[in-house]
C-alpha cells in the first residue's frame, strides 16, 4: 500500500479581529495576506467546495468540472491557498487531496467577525 502525506504550509500568520482597537503594521500585514488569498473568484469557489464536503478531503480531479477550470488553473489557485495556509494537501499515489485547514477558518472567522460594531 502506497504512503499518506500530508503536506501543510506554515499556520496563517497572526492577525487581529478587524473590529480590534488598533492594528499593528505587522497585524494588518497578516490580515492582508489572509484576504489576499482569497481575492480571487476561483479560490473563494474552491474554499466553497472544501467547505461544503462534509470534512471529507476533495481530489483536485474531483474540482476541475465544478469549477469550470482546467486542472493546472484549478492546481494554480490549490498552490496559492496552501501557501497562505488556508488549505492542507495529501498525497494519496498520484492524486493529491485538498481540505480546509481547521486553524485558517478558525482565524479567517475571527479575523473577518463584524457583528455589531456598527449599524
Amino acid at each position: 500500500m502506497g504512503t499518506l502525506t500530508v503536506l501543510s504550509s506554515s499556520p496563517v500568520a497572526c492577525c487581529a479581529p478587524l473590529d480590534a482597537p488598533v492594528l499593528s503594521a505587522d497585524e494588518a500585514e497578516a490580515t492582508a495576506e489572509l484576504f489576499k488569498a482569497l481575492a480571487d473568484p476561483a479560490r473563494v469557489r474552491i474554499v466553497n467546495v472544501l467547505a461544503t464536503a462534509d470534512g471529507d478531503a476533495v481530489c483536485v480531479c474531483n474540482l476541475v468540472e465544478p469549477l469550470g477550470l482546467s486542472q493546472p488553473t484549478v492546481s494554480h489557485h490549490l498552490k496559492k491557498l496552501l501557501a497562505a495556509g488556508l488549505v492542507e494537501r495529501e498525497q494519496r499515489g498520484k492524486w493529491a487531496y485538498y481540505s480546509l485547514s481547521r486553524d485558517a477558518v478558525d482565524k479567517l472567522a475571527s479575523v473577518s467577525d463584524l457583528k455589531g460594531v456598527c449599524c
